[in-house]
């Protein structure tokens, strides 16, 4: 028997695929559980373990108990050693959290003072320089985050965006001490603890610098940051692992194949207009009817109608100009009858689902009732296969802003999940 090294939070589902492919992909066993862990999976054998929650958008109250309990299972039952909390690269919270609390309780519950905040991820563009994160060249409070509907990001000064959001103290290292290497960060962060300081953001421009964290942060009981940081601690930590296989690649479940896609992102927009061109599919607009519930019953008809042995797509992905003012409740509807729509698809054979968006994936996932899922092969980066252990039903989880614009066509066209 052996027990996972590493124990991953995520707030989000589709947070907690990408960092489940970080993990993977540094040669860690990865297995992926979506809410709130029920019982005891049989995780010998693993290396990591993700526990994806529902959670970003919720009361920091709500956020907090979900994570302890989280945190409470990967400590007392699969006792790992490490607990990382993986949010987004973009920081994505409001004043009132829920990165600060549930930070906060995590560290509370490991009876330690201090930890890191660390989002960059550079493979995605995200950078942190002086304590300012960036999304590719721009400003994080310049770049689209700024317009949001549920977390707008109209600052990009990261110890002030978490100082909103803790009543403790938060301090940086500049990237400058970053580059002088991982013995030099440790050197801050004791100066940091001496100083009472508690949450300590730390710049990254690149994969080296992530390293140089990694190493330095490497034995702290409770870890933060975004995938990138995550990828580069499983790099310090694989040490004596025996990592995945990936020489043989994974046949495709077989059935057919569905896409559903719900986020607004600028890159998913471009993936659907590509998908739209070469699948046939269905728009889910509340526009065109009185209330958003009446979009359902045609949708399933015309799913019936079409899916078949070439993969469909339905959707309501919309630029700014072709939907309503952002509505929490309607974009609420909208995922439970993408949800519904999954799982009729399933019903009727599909066998590969691939969903874009992070709210829509938290929907299909629930309403698919699948709880424990092995991590594959990546489509993209950031970005992979998820599969029941018997691999008849294969999952595409995209954050919004992943991908290439040819993603969703690859992942319900392609014989293997790569």
């Amino acid at each position: 028997m052996s027990n996972p090294m590493i124990g991953c939070i995520a707030d989000d589902y589709t947070g907690g695929t990408d960092v489940a492919a970080a993990f993977r992909r540094q040669g860690l066993r990865t297995m992926l559980l979506f809410g709130q862990p029920d019982g005891m999976p049989d995780v010998d054998g693993y290396d990591a373990l993700v526990v994806a929650l529902k959670s970003r958008a919720l009361d920091a109250g709500t956020a907090v108990n979900m994570a302890l309990v989280a945190r409470d299972w990967l400590v007392s039952q699969a006792a790992v050693s490490i607990v990382y909390f993986k949010y987004c690269s973009t920081f994505d919270s409001t004043p009132a959290g829920n990165i600060g609390p549930v930070t906060d309780a995590l560290l509370d519950a490991a009876g330690d003072a201090l930890t890191v905040v660390c989002p960059a991820s550079p493979e995605h563009g995200r950078t942190v320089y002086q304590g300012h994160l960036f999304v590719h060249d721009q400003l994080l409070s310049d770049s689209s985050m700024r317009h949001h509907p549920l977390t707008p990001m109209r600052d990009s000064y990261l110890p002030r965006l978490m100082g909103a959001q803790t009543p403790h103290l938060v301090g940086a290292v500049t990237w400058q001490r970053v580059r002088a290497g991982s013995e030099a960060i440790r050197d801050e962060l004791r100066a940091a603890a001496a100083d009472s300081i508690r949450h300590v953001v730390l710049d990254a421009l690149d994969e080296d610098d992530l390293t140089a964290v990694a190493r330095a942060v490497d034995g702290m009981a409770v870890v933060t940051g975004a995938a990138g940081l995550a990828g580069a601690l499983g790099r310090v930590i694989r040490v004596g692992t025996r990592g995945p296989d990936s020489s043989e690649p994974v046949p495709a479940p077989g059935g057919p194949a569905v896409i559903l896609a719900g986020s607004c992102s600028k890159a998913t927009l471009g993936q659907v207009a590509y998908a739209r061109e070469r699948f046939a599919s269905w728009r889910l607009d509340p526009r065109e009817v009185g209330h958003p519930g009446e979009l359902l019953d045609p949708a399933a008809q015309w799913l019936t109608d079409h899916l078949g042995d070439a993969p469909v797509m339905l959707y309501s992905s919309a630029p700014a100009e072709e939907r309503s003012e952002a509505d929490p409740e309607i974009a609420t509807q909208l995922e439970s009858i993408i949800g519904a729509l999954a799982k009729a698809a399933v019903a009727a054979g599909a066998g590969r689902v691939v969903v874009a968006g992070g709210e829509t994936s938290g929907a299909v996932v629930d309403a698919l009732d699948v709880r424990t899922v092995v991590v594959d092969a990546e489509a993209d980066r950031g970005v992979p296969w998820c599969s029941t252990r018997d691999h008849r039903l294969s999952l595409l989880l995209k954050s919004g802003n992943f991908g290439r614009p040819d993603l969703l066509v690859r992942a319900a066209t392609s014989k293997t999940l790569s």
